[in-house]
């Protein structure tokens, strides 16, 4: 008998010391033979060659288990328990969620041990990444790549200046931007296609510091022995901070992009997409939030930078329950600039958003998108930062900033398509073979599909999910890992607080076939599987992380546990509440539609019965929103040969009639209503920034440069009124345990008179809402009767209608009013609400 060394390594990818007590856990016992009572074995923790923490352990098995498939797994200690299962990873399986890792005993190699190795995450595996070699303290570098197709791959370097390397051109050519100075360099296929360099081949490569912000692109022979350049897909950095794309051509006033604009050669002029990648050491950030020059000249450790985050007079939120959240399109700020706004704007506008009392702020897409003017929904590098915003070490600074100041940072991330424009990037990264485009995913052989003339119709095995794009290869593991490794990232090294992930509907649900439509189930099936896995991980590294979804399925798993078949999310954005509160864009009688319906003038009556479902329903782990980036001008249906557009909800509210005199005082009452339903509901609050001050501009993807908003400016001016409700409102919610909790009882509801009447509680607290879209006061009263009313005294604590706000003053005046054998009779403003608060002996 012979035993057969196998050691096996968890290679956490992470810097901080956050797992303890790693047990290795493995289907064999102690005589090395497979066996179905898995044994458990203490692992040794190092540090290994990226530097990250990583556990070891060595098993001797028998070698009369050659060809034996074995299993195993490690039990470890993180932030969100003792003795959790550290494989987030499930298997490819579709009719199966189990979690492991496994391998076939070999024959002996040599007298080397066999390697089993399982990557927690990706972020310091692929890329451009320190690398250190034995007995050394200071790093070396490495380049690694997954290109699986590739007949050949190299690294090749770009000069500062230009940033941008061209297609099909020789080495001396002047124009075409390779650094003759440096490279390339040869990089070895290794496992799962996984191609490095190698230190001993590259010797240059062993000082990490020589390479520091160089730009550089992986030249590949693809499957067809085409050479193509390539991004570096797990880059921290894109170069480019502009919308010009050469197409691969040299950059010279005789080539132009497509739109007829000549490459200037300048970086700064160049689509970041599609320009050189840079070695960042993601262990450093700038010292200064801004510097003249680039590359910045003063770095400072991690450690340093994130001294002194927090301050314990504003903590940061923990729970989704407590937030209420200001959605940031970072790109509409910089009002009076002829440029989209960036992360100082953003700096700038922070002491405003404390004073407005929000204390989250969710960020359109910041990872690297096409273009400079861009709503971010069409990522290509999920590990950069947009640079024309500032780029990476500037949303350090920002969310330093916000931390600093009480307020949790979430970042919509984009997981669901690519950037349609992804050449250089996911697109045929290295083969021209449909079905082998490493990203996509793809159904059957590209020799399948026909037109029904009989034209080839490659793209057909393609699958859309209802996005902009076709669908990721969620069946492959590695494209799962470059999502869920670029969360982490910016979990671990920007420290944000949690994500809205896009439309994930369109992952676990909407797949179909690009030829014919027909459902793609597989597509779907691993859809989930990815987001299980990704919930997972995040809860692994971070247990608080605020996760939340834009999922329009009404599944309820999508807020379950992963390990009772959910999706693991905290929260799903809740589309319904905003069609039936506003909903201007849908046409018919499907959705109550109550704010643009009270804007006709008329008295008739609305469908408050169903606004007051989906209030009832608010409480089931939704995100509630009277406004979001989709709804106030970029939706829109066609109608009677009419494009009719949603609006923002003060000129919803008015039914776009000038907003002037007693039309906008209306509008703005209306409006005031909207946001009290939203801080009022049982699920967590949000809106689009601007309407904390009246924003009418529409607010669409194709023009939102020019219909930005003076944010501090009409503060002051024509939007102090509806600014000042807000903060009160605001204040209102986060004072109020009962307020923030999940409980909500709908015990009035009046079609033809407008009203609504809900409860909202805790255990500490009780309050009473009545709510009305009446255009006529109730000034002497309006009776509910409903045995759900707890007599007693109600004191009056919050009142839309107050003259402060703009309003008439009608209401209770902060007074009590008696609860009597189930009556109440209160005075209810129109178009307003007021809030009674139980008074407890």
């Amino acid at each position: 008998m012979t035993n057969i060394p196998v050691r096996f390594t968890y290679f956490t990818g992470i810097k901080r010391a956050i797992f303890h007590n790693p047990r290795l856990i493995g289907s064999w016992d102690d005589n090395g033979h497979y066996s179905q009572q898995w044994q458990s074995l203490d692992m040794q923790q190092i540090v290994g060659e990226d530097g990250c923490l990583c556990f070891i352990a060595t098993v001797e098995l028998d070698d009369s288990q050659i060809g034996w498939l074995f299993r195993w797994g490690v039990m470890l200690d993180s932030p969100a328990g003792n003795n959790l299962w550290g494989i987030p990873t499930e298997i490819h399986d579709r009719k199966s969620s189990d979690r492991y890792c496994s391998f076939t005993l070999q024959s002996p190699d040599n007298g080397q041990p066999q390697q089993a190795k399982y990557y927690l995450v990706h972020d310091r595996r692929l890329g451009a990444q320190p690398y250190y070699l034995p007995g050394e303290s200071q790093p070396a570098l490495r380049f690694a790549v997954w290109s699986p197709n590739a007949r050949n791959v190299e690294v090749v370097f770009g000069n500062s200046s230009s940033g941008y390397i061209a297609d099909d051109v020789f080495r001396d050519d002047p124009d075409f931007g390779m650094n003759p100075n440096l490279g390339p360099f040869p990089m070895l296929r290794t496992q799962e296609g996984i191609w490095q360099t190698d230190v001993s081949v590259s010797p240059e490569l062993a000082d990490f510091s020589r390479f520091d912000h160089v730009p550089y692109m992986f030249r590949i022979v693809n499957e067809a022995g085409r050479v193509v350049y390539r991004t570096d897909l797990y880059s921290r950095c894109q170069i480019g901070k502009g919308n010009i794309n050469p197409d691969g051509k040299p950059f010279s006033s005789r080539y132009t992009d497509k739109h007829g604009r000549p490459f200037s050669g300048k970086y700064q002029d160049l689509d970041g997409t599609k320009s050189c990648s840079v070695v960042i050491n993601p262990e450093t950030v700038t010292k200064h939030f801004q510097e003249a020059v680039w590359p910045e000249q003063e770095f400072i450790s991690e450690e340093e930078f994130w001294n002194h985050e927090f301050s314990w007079e504003r903590p940061i939120p923990q729970r989704v329950e407590d937030l209420v959240i200001y959605e940031l399109h970072v790109g509409s700020l910089g009002y009076g600039n002829d440029r989209p706004g960036n992360f100082e704007d953003a700096i700038a506008l922070l002491p405003y958003l404390v004073e407005l009392g929000v204390n989250a702020v969710e960020l359109l897409p910041m990872s690297e998108f096409r273009d400079e003017v861009n709503w971010g929904y069409e990522t290509s590098h999920y590990f950069a930062l947009e640079y024309s915003a500032g780029g990476r070490d500037q949303l350090k600074h920002f969310v330093r900033e916000c931390h600093r100041y009480g307020i949790a940072v979430i970042l919509d991330v984009v997981y669901n398509h690519f950037n349609p424009d992804g050449e250089r990037a996911q697109w045929t990264y290295d083969s021209d073979i449909p079905e082998h485009n490493i990203y996509y995913w793809y159904e059957g052989n590209s020799s399948d599909y026909f037109y029904p003339d009989g034209t080839p119709f490659p793209e057909g095995g393609y699958v859309d999910n209802w996005s902009t794009g076709y669908a990721p290869r969620f069946h492959e593991e590695m494209v799962r890992q470059m999502f869920i490794s670029s969360a982490v990232t910016l979990i671990e090294e920007f420290h944000v607080d949690g994500f809205r992930v896009d439309q994930t509907t369109s992952m676990h649900l909407y797949n179909q076939l690009h030829a014919d439509g027909k459902p793609v189930g597989n597509a779907n099936i691993f859809g989930a599987k990815f987001l299980r896995e990704w919930t997972r991980t995040m809860r692994l590294i971070r247990p608080d992380a605020l996760l939340m979804a834009e999922d329009h399925s009404d599944w309820d798993q999508v807020t379950e546990s992963p390990d009772v078949g959910g999706l693991g999310f905290d929260a799903t954005w809740y589309a319904e509440f905003y069609h039936h509160l506003i909903g201007d864009a849908r046409p018919g009688t499907e959705y109550a539609k109550l704010i643009p319906t009270a804007g006709y003038g008329t008295d008739a009556p609305l469908a408050m019965d169903k606004f007051a479902g989906v209030l009832a329903w608010s409480g089931h782990k939704k995100v509630v929103y009277h406004e979001s980036h989709d709804e106030a001008g970029n939706s829109y249906y066609e109608g009677g040969g009419n494009k009719v557009e949603s609006r923002r909800t003060i000129v919803s509210a008015a039914n776009a009639a000038p907003l002037i005199g007693d039309t906008r005082r209306y509008a703005e009452a209306r409006c005031r209503f909207a946001v009290g339903m939203s801080m009022l509901s049982a699920g967590t609050p949000m809106f689009l920034m601007g309407e904390e001050i009246g924003a009418q501009k529409p607010y669409r993807y194709r023009d939102f440069m020019n219909n930005r908003e003076d944010l501090l400016g009409d503060r002051q001016t024509s939007g102090q009124q509806l600014f000042r409700f807000y903060q009160d409102i605001i204040q209102l919610r986060r004072g109020h345990s009962g307020l923030r909790s999940h409980l909500i009882d709908i015990f009035y509801v009046h079609n033809a008179n407008r009203i609504i009447a809900f409860k909202r509680w805790d255990v500490t607290e009780e309050f009473l809402i009545v709510t009305s879209l009446n255009n006529h006061p109730f000034s002497s009263g309006y009776t509910i009767n409903n045995a759900r009313i707890a007599d007693g005294q109600w004191r009056e604590i919050f009142n839309s209608d107050a003259s402060l706000y703009g309003g008439d003053n009608i209401g209770n005046f902060g007074s009590h009013i008696s609860a009597i054998n189930a009556y109440i009779h209160p005075i209810v403003p129109a178009n307003g609400f007021v809030v009674f608060q139980q008074e407890r002996t």
